[in-house]
């Protein structure tokens, strides 16, 4: 798709409606989205939808796939990985979605508890895990900082813990959200000074509770509290939650097989479509269908 001339450099939309990074307009993208990193595993999740009704993929590189799950109008987005990804996920899915929107980030994760490879996770919070500049440059503070607990949406992560359990052995507790794969996450090398030997240890001290480290569940949760248009002001228009995959146990040092990835996205696909259709049943308040690419369909 040709980049289009955009009205606002505050808000960029196109003369039609079309965000600038993720370029989806009304009608394109539904009430209840599932977002992953990979845009393979979307592929392959939107084969288990009823119908595929759209599909585009960004100049950016966001993938949108909307279709029809159990007659419910459903979204799975790419969006590749870390915070800013997220972000612009979410702004500009805000930005042309009507109604409430139910979001559930479905990815993998490095357990930082008894969990291995082959089992899964259900966010119940997430925290932020920041490198401090500072201290690299001039040795003020620590070297990595550690935000407040963010809640998930309660209602959603339950009925995502109900649908997970039958794809493995299920954990719920608070996932890490680290602005990058590596230093932050404590992975350690000779390459590059990341200070970070210590670094589970200390979230492991300092987050009771917590069992994963990924990218991005953490910037969800913040969004979806912050979607009041102003904070506290009314109730956030956005819910969400997080289901993982355990791709590295980072206790054991092991790593998810070709094999067990595969069948467990397959599994866990319609655990995470089953939850999103059973945690809010009814059209009220949802995207009007005329002139969506659903219309007539539901």
């Amino acid at each position: 798709m040709a980049i289009t001339q955009m009205d606002s450099a505050n808000k960029p939309l196109s003369s039609d409606g079309r965000t600038y990074h993720v370029e989806t307009r009304p009608g394109e993208v539904a009430n209840r989205i599932v977002t992953v990193g990979d845009p393979q595993r979307a592929r392959i999740m939107a084969q288990h939808l009823d119908a595929i009704l759209f599909e585009h993929s960004s100049h950016r590189g966001f993938l949108t796939i909307t279709g029809l799950y159990r007659g419910v109008p459903l979204s799975i987005v790419a969006i590749g990985m870390g915070l800013s990804m997220m972000d612009f996920f979410v702004r500009e899915t805000r930005m042309v979605v009507q109604g409430p929107l139910t979001i559930v980030r479905f990815g993998s994760c490095g357990s930082i508890c008894d969990a291995t490879t082959g089992d899964v996770i259900v966010a119940d919070s997430a925290f932020g895990i920041n490198r401090n500049y500072d201290y690299f440059d001039n040795g003020e503070g620590t070297p990595y900082r550690l935000s407040s607990l963010q809640a998930s949406d309660p209602a959603l992560a339950s009925h995502l813990a109900r649908h997970m359990q039958r794809v493995g052995r299920l954990v719920r507790g608070a996932v890490g959200n680290a602005d990058s794969f590596y230093g932050s996450q404590g992975r350690t090398g000779d390459d590059f000074y990341d200070a970070n030997d210590s670094l589970i240890p200390l979230i492991q001290e300092s987050v009771p509770g917590a069992v994963a480290l990924e990218m991005e569940s953490h910037m969800l949760f913040h969004l979806a509290r912050t979607s009041t248009g102003r904070l506290n002001a009314r109730p956030p228009s956005i819910r969400a939650g997080c289901a993982l995959l355990v791709f590295a146990d980072r206790s054991g040092n092991a790593f998810i097989s070709p094999e067990m990835n595969t069948r467990m996205v397959i599994q866990a696909t319609t655990a995470v479509f089953d939850a999103l259709v059973d945690d809010a049943p009814t059209q009220e308040g949802m995207h009007p269908s005329a002139g969506s690419v659903w219309e007539q369909k539901v």
